[in-house]
C-alpha cells in the first residue's frame, strides 16, 4: 500500500526556504520518495487556500516514509523548512487494490 504526503505551504522567507529545497530531493530519492506533484498555483474548487505552495510525495511503503521523516538527514533540513514557512502536512494511505 502506498503512503502520500501532502504539505501545503505558505512561505514567509523564500531565501531560506531555498536552503530546504536545495537538499530535499536528494534525501526523497535515497528513502525511495517520489515527487508526484509541486505546484505554486493549484486551482482552487472549492473554499478557500491560502497557502503558496502544495507537494504530493509518494512512498510505496510505510516504513519509507517513517525512515524518510525521522531520518536525521530530514530533520536536519526540516527546520529550514518550518522556520521559514507555515505548513500544514498530513500523510494518507493509498488504496490497497
Amino acid at each position: 500500500m502506498s503512503y502520500y504526503f501532502i504539505a501545503n505551504i505558505r512561505l514567509r522567507d523564500e531565501q531560506k526556504y531555498q536552503h530546504y529545497l536545495a537538499h530535499a530531493e536528494e534525501i526523497f530519492e535515497k528513502y525511495k520518495g517520489t515527487y508526484l506533484a509541486v505546484d505554486n498555483d493549484p486551482e482552487i474548487l472549492e473554499g478557500n487556500w491560502e497557502y503558496d505552495r502544495a507537494v504530493i510525495i509518494r512512498f510505496d511503503k510505510r516504513e519509507e516514509f517513517e525512515s524518510w521523516y525521522r531520518s536525521e538527514e530530514y530533520q536536519e533540513i526540516l527546520k529550514h523548512r518550518l522556520s521559514a514557512s507555515d505548513c500544514d502536512t498530513i500523510l494518507i494511505k493509498g488504496n490497497s487494490k
